[in-house]
């Protein structure tokens, strides 16, 4: 049987349809309903606001770093025992790199079976936003758009003009919500979009306060209706979990706080199925490193906690100890920044963990954003490469890491993106692998797996790491 599938697109980015998509998933999870969130594409921030409100993981659909067949798996395991999966898209509906299509949104929908509601930002529009819809609705026909969300509407003046105009030129996407403008559904944003859930103490309350605006504004009766008239999906059936292997566990330390936490779930739990066993710590508070065979840092926001980070001497003395001591690691993005000399923003430079011979500075716009295209150099030291192996990855970062050792070593060139200095990426020191990189642990990229068993090599001879 299909479980009942939504995809909340938007007519372009910024349009609001997050707020939507989180108060739906907390609306109906109220009501009793287990809601199953997704959200396409690279992204760590909208899925941790996205899982706070369903009340479960959030996971990432991604056409250029997962195959189709990975997608149709993932999606029909995680949903396959929920009354309701949902799918926020990103950017807009048809936005997407390939000019076919074939990566954009609506492909997605399709190939989910997912009916779309259309998040429209109705800002200044009235009559001019049937049009938009209209052309919404004829660009692909094979796309369903089953209903609409006016999203920022003016009054009730402004709704019931809309509402008439949508109703005459667009009857077959009826309106299904209108929610009014209301500074409490705005959420607090940063560089990289929604600040993190994990930064905001009143986040449930938030979420809550948008939930009621939402069941309040929509017809959330017709948006369950529209769920259930999903079309079957191109998974018919949700493949059976494989079981965690034998043998000793390599235990991974992994930094999980409110200034790293840009980690995706299922990257997780193909770290357990590699065979670790994941501990996890507090930088800013802890003061030792758990006992551990390797470590991982992924990225986050350290700049925001620098304070926090850099007081915390004893666990900075350790981890760079460790380090220097042959511990197998491995960072991304803002995990690098933190094992760095030093880290510098808006005026202030305070002292790092050190391992890293190079000091992080934040720049005032992007240094690298997107999807990035690595391949693997001869210096790679993770068993199950090899050199001029390519690799999809992405990219976020406001930070620049300057004064590097001339010396140092990459495990990657770049082809297409920034990394550390538009040429490299994947530093290198003793058994440390630091990057702005972000790898997914896919069929095209089993990084999990190969981290593991690069901890487990280390573990077998541990006073034998890289100079």
């Amino acid at each position: 049987m299909n479980t009942p599938r939504l995809f909340v697109a938007a007519a372009h980015k910024s349009s609001g349809k997050t707020t939507v998509t989180l108060g739906l998933a907390a609306a109906l999870r109220a009501r009793g309903l287990a809601v199953q969130a997704f959200k396409k594409g690279p992204d760590y921030i909208d899925p941790m606001w996205l899982g706070r409100a369903s009340g479960s993981p959030c996971f990432n659909l991604d056409p250029h770093l997962m195959d189709g067949a990975e997608i149709d798996a993932l999606f029909a395991r995680e949903s396959a025992a929920t009354d309701l999966a949902m799918v926020e898209g990103n950017h807009g509906l048809f936005d997407g790199m390939a000019l076919d299509g074939r990566d954009c949104n609506a492909a997605l929908a399709k190939r989910l079976g997912a009916p779309v509601l259309l998040v429209v930002d109705v800002r200044g529009s009235t009559r001019g936003i049937a049009p938009l819809v209209r052309g919404h609705l004829a660009f692909d026909p094979a796309l369903r758009i089953g209903g609409l969300i006016l999203n920022r509407v003016g009054g009730a003046r402004h709704e019931a003009r809309l509402r008439e105009v949508l109703a005459h030129y667009c009857p077959e996407a009826p309106v299904l919500g209108a929610i009014h403008e209301q500074p409490l559904l705005a959420v607090t944003e940063r560089h990289l979009g929604l600040m993190p859930a994990a930064e905001l103490d009143d986040a449930d309350e938030r979420i809550g306060a948008i939930a009621q605006a939402v069941a309040a504004a929509v017809d959330l009766d017709g948006v369950l209706a529209l769920a259930h008239n999903a079309t079957p999906a191109t998974a018919a059936s949700a493949p059976v979990r494989t079981s965690l292997p034998t043998g000793e566990r390599m235990r991974i330390a992994i930094a999980r706080d409110r200034a790293f936490g840009f980690y995706y779930p299922d990257d997780l739990s193909a770290l357990q199925a590699a065979g670790a066993e994941l501990v996890f710590f507090d930088a800013l508070t802890d003061t030792r490193l758990p006992t551990c065979d390797g470590l991982f840092v992924g990225g986050g926001f350290p700049e925001t906690c620098m304070d926090a980070l850099s007081s915390n001497t004893a666990l900075r003395t350790d981890v760079k100890q460790a380090i220097e001591a042959g511990l197998p690691a491995y960072a991304e993005c803002g995990g690098l920044m933190w094992l760095s000399r030093s880290l510098s923003w808006q005026g202030r430079r305070v002292p790092m963990v050190g391992a890293i011979p190079g000091d992080a500075v934040m720049q005032p716009r992007p240094v690298g954003r997107g999807y990035m295209r690595l391949r693997e150099t001869a210096a790679m030291p993770w068993p199950g490469g090899s050199a001029g192996a390519l690799l999809q990855a992405h990219e976020f970062h406001h930070s620049r890491l300057e004064g590097i050792d001339p010396g140092v070593r990459f495990a990657y060139t770049v082809e297409r993106g920034h990394g550390i200095d538009g040429r490299h990426d994947g530093l290198l020191v003793h058994r440390l692998l630091a990057s702005y990189a972000h790898r997914r642990s896919t069929g095209r990229d089993g990084w999990a797996p190969r981290f593991v068993a690069h901890v487990r090599q280390c573990s077998r001879n541990p006073l034998a790491h890289a100079a």
